[in-house]
């Protein structure tokens, strides 16, 4: 059997820059077995995330024949190739289903610590809290600021109004045990790529979901954030408004698909549904008071080429940009391919604007 860099490139590379068909499906299937290849944790493999894989692949069976021990690289910047640490409390249960579960790395601090919390990608239909980027975590703890990973139901066993409540009790689950985790409950950030991109923005935006009456002590506890980052965000989870910022998606919506979001079987009790509509757009819950948000999109602009264009074509950020800035609200949106442009270490310029808003004092 080939090693495995050459089979990466043979059966996945190889027939992508042929031209071969259904490039989109391939390079998910490819996701599935790859994750690390994901470089902005955006839950979408593009051809050339694959390509800088496929490399680092290469590197890494070459060191492994010197006896060099592999590190987190490929999905890291410049400046971020670094071991991931080992979570101080891993696989802790924050709910009763299976995947109710988080990995929570706590910064040494005689003073209770900010938390960054994040969400992983993966259309909510894949993707798990491993995808939590090994950089990123030592950032943070350099910076005695403490890190949260968490997994959540997939849309095979909940719709999505539940799936972002799962998100939403991980914030009200830690902040219950604030004490214990040596945490600020009042400094807690979030972030994500693609569907955890959105979800940060939903919990940003959503009125605190506390319940004081609650009998669950977890659920009386706020789920409001301090601060958001959204890598290739969605800009709503109301589908219906896509079209508005985005235009008219061609034939890439699958039948059935839009209702079965919700948990909805047709279209017609998709029109009766306003109240879980207005709960999950994100562009209709902004308000004044709302906490600031970082946006960065790594896709092109112009008009979408295919359904992951589509998904997390810029067009999603800038019309959160305009909501937020119509709201007061503060957003700093930053794009790959359109303007304001950035360049070079997305994540360390993330990372900024997080600790500027926990209130990390500078290093």
């Amino acid at each position: 059997m080939p090693s495995l860099p050459r089979y990466f490139c043979l059966v996945l590379l190889c027939p992508l820059l042929a031209g071969a068909a259904e490039p989109d499906s391939r390079l998910q299937e490819w996701l599935k077995r790859y994750p690390d290849a994901d470089a902005n944790r955006d839950g979408v493999l593009t051809l050339e995330e694959a390509q800088a894989y496929a490399k680092v692949l290469r590197g890494k069976a070459g060191r492994k024949s010197t006896g060099k021990n592999a590190i987190d690289e490929g999905t890291a910047p410049a400046g971020e190739r670094v071991r991931k640490p080992t979570p101080t409390h891993a696989d802790v249960s924050y709910g009763p289903h299976e995947r109710h579960k988080l990995d929570l790395w706590l910064a040494p601090s005689p003073a209770p610590t900010p938390l960054v919390v994040f969400i992983h990608g993966g259309g909510f239909v894949n993707g798990s809290k491993a995808g939590a980027h090994a950089g990123m975590i030592q950032g943070c703890l350099d910076a005695k600021v403490s890190f949260m990973a968490i997994n959540y139901r997939y849309r095979t066993t909940a719709p999505i109004q539940e799936i972002l409540r799962d998100c939403a009790r991980a914030v009200q689950f830690v902040r219950h045990h604030a004490r214990d985790y040596n945490l600020d409950p009042a400094r807690i950030a979030a972030y994500g790529g693609s569907a955890g991109a959105g979800t940060s923005l939903w919990l940003a935006f959503h009125p605190d979901l506390a319940n004081p009456t609650s009998p669950d002590p977890v659920l009386r506890e706020s789920s409001r954030i301090a601060a958001a980052g959204a890598i290739n965000t969605q800009a709503t989870y109301h589908l219906r408004r896509w079209p508005e910022f985005l235009g008219t998606p061609g034939d890439w919506n699958r039948p059935g698909e839009i209702p079965a979001f919700y948990g909805l079987k047709t279209e017609a009790e998709l029109d009766g549904a306003g109240a879980i509509l207005a709960d999950v757009d994100m562009l209709g819950l902004v308000s004044r008071d709302d906490p600031p948000v970082f946006l960065y999109t790594s896709h092109p602009a112009g008009t979408p080429g295919n359904r992951g264009h589509y998904l997390h074509h810029p067009g999603h950020a800038q019309q959160v940009k305009r909501v937020c800035d119509a709201a007061g609200v503060t957003a700093v949106a930053w794009f790959a391919f359109a303007e304001p442009r950035l360049e070079g270490d997305y994540l360390a310029e993330l990372r900024r604007f997080l600790f500027q808003h926990l209130k990390v004092p500078p290093s």
